[in-house]
């Protein structure tokens, strides 16, 4: 059984290790009930991203992204998705700390949404930041399927305190277009030089687009002189990290994946793993007209970049090529060790390559693989560590559903305060991160690249009791 196929003649699904009777019905509006908060749509669409290059896929009401939903930190909400494409889908509430049902993954109890029918998803928001929505269906090898089309939008729950201060404020969203089989990279993909991982098949894409255009189409970022512009970007790619650059320009990182960092600090470059948020306050004290986007020259090339304009300037836009550096989390975090948690888990991820057929690898944590893996048993209000170790030479962008975790150790570097729902781990390292069992219900923890999470490279968290 595929990771999330979904058998509507059976209505049953398959979760962990047991084969459920009855699949959770979507709830379904009655006629004459109050109306939804917001309303959004699957449907099929056509986006013309560049002069004369126009690509087929999924989106919510016809847009890419969809429709910015702002919502009130602990007000209660409603929104109708009505699924008018031809597969049985779902929404994932990216972010917050809501009930397994509504969370949006079909892994923790949340209903498909067959083709044709509306589900109503009811929740209070919380906590305040930037989070975003998107399809939590599984692709397999279809690659017109799940993240990889464009079913993704920003989620802003507002609270009482703005990040900073700022004059204007700018929502960008990566994507990949057109993905296709390609070998797999061999590079970084050796545990030893003696003993080399098994190779399958990879995906490659034909464009990328900040938005939904490419660099160049589209309209300009319009700045004036002085200003200070809070960008909140969000990296809505099926499987590509990203590295962005503004020549002329720094970027103060305010807050990661939402949630306000301890130590906002500017740097050149910015470093978005899969499903990970920045936001970012860019100081206007550079006139002229800029581009920016992917530090890779070959990347811009395929569309990933955006021209800021200032008032006034015209010309060609310009890019410059940053000075060399490595993306560090530490910098952002508090310098002290964290609060000894109750519990510890030290999982292991590699890939075991192809099985049973499949063109691209399977993943395992600690030897098992989903379906087939055991839950993670926690108790409510304890606080646990999660010490991800990565066997494997790819990274890992790892997401922990309807809580926020802490990260507390960076390969040797112990840190606090760094809150964040999506943690990128690097080829053959580690990470450790806390998080406090305070949300009762079944909870997911995967790898966010649709590649991995797929074939294996995902787990439950149980409650006891």
């Amino acid at each position: 059984m595929n990771r999330r196929q979904f058998l509507s003649s059976a209505g049953i699904f398959l979760a962990g290790k047991s084969l459920h009777a009855l699949a959770p019905r979507p709830f379904v509006p009655a006629p004459g009930a109050a109306k939804a908060d917001h309303t959004l749509r699957i449907e099929p669409c056509t986006l013309e991203i560049g002069p004369g290059v126009s690509v087929k896929t999924i989106a919510y009401n016809g847009q890419v992204p969809g429709p910015l939903l702002r919502l009130r930190e602990g007000v209660p909400v409603t929104i109708d998705v009505t699924n008018a494409s031809d597969n049985a889908d779902i929404v994932h509430w990216h972010g917050l700390a809501i009930d397994s049902y509504n969370d949006g993954a079909m892994e923790e109890g949340s209903p498909m949404i067959p083709a044709e029918h509306t589900q109503r998803y009811s929740f209070t928001p919380r906590p305040a930041g930037t989070r975003w929505y998107h399809t939590h269906a599984g692709a397999n090898d279809n690659l017109a399927m799940g993240t990889y089309t464009g079913q993704f939008g920003f989620l802003l729950v507002e609270g009482k305190e703005q990040p900073a201060h700022y004059d204007q404020e700018i929502y960008l969203a990566i994507h990949h277009w057109e993905p296709s089989f390609v070998p797999m990279v061999e590079t970084m993909r050796m545990e030893s030089s003696n003993n080399p991982l098994t190779t399958g098949s990879d995906v490659g894409y034909k464009y990328a687009t900040i938005n939904a255009h490419m660099l160049g189409a589209g309209e300009p970022i319009r700045v004036k002189h002085g200003q200070r512009v809070l960008f909140r970007l969000l990296n809505a790619s099926a499987t590509e990290n990203v590295v962005l650059a503004l020549p002329g320009h720094t970027f103060k990182v305010m807050a990661m994946d939402g949630n306000p960092v301890p130590n906002p600090k500017p740097v050149e470059v910015l470093s978005l793993a899969v499903a990970e948020r920045i936001d970012a306050v860019v100081e206007m004290n550079s006139p002229g007209v800029w581009v920016l986007g992917s530090t890779l020259e070959k990347v811009r090339q395929m569309g990933l970049g955006i021209v800021v304009e200032y008032a006034g300037r015209k010309g060609a836009p310009v890019w410059k090529d940053p000075a060399a550096s490595e993306w560090d989390y530490t910098q952002f975090a508090n310098p002290v060790v964290a609060a000894k948690p109750d519990e510890t888990f030290t999982l292991t991820f590699r890939d075991i390559g192809p099985q049973h057929g499949s063109k691209f690898d399977t993943w395992t944590i600690n030897n098992q693989s989903w379906p087939d893996i055991e839950p993670l048993i926690v108790q409510k209000g304890k606080r646990y560590r999660l010490v991800f170790r990565n066997g494997s030479g790819d990274q890992h962008p790892l997401h922990l559903h309807r809580h926020t975790f802490e990260v507390t150790k960076i390969g040797e570097k112990q840190i606090s305060g760094l809150r964040k729902d999506v943690i990128n781990v690097m080829p053959l390292d580690s990470v450790e991160v806390d998080f406090v069992a305070d949300n009762p219900g079944d909870t997911l923890w995967h790898c966010h690249q649709q590649l991995h999470m797929d074939y294996g490279f995902m787990q439950l968290i149980k409650y006891a009791g």
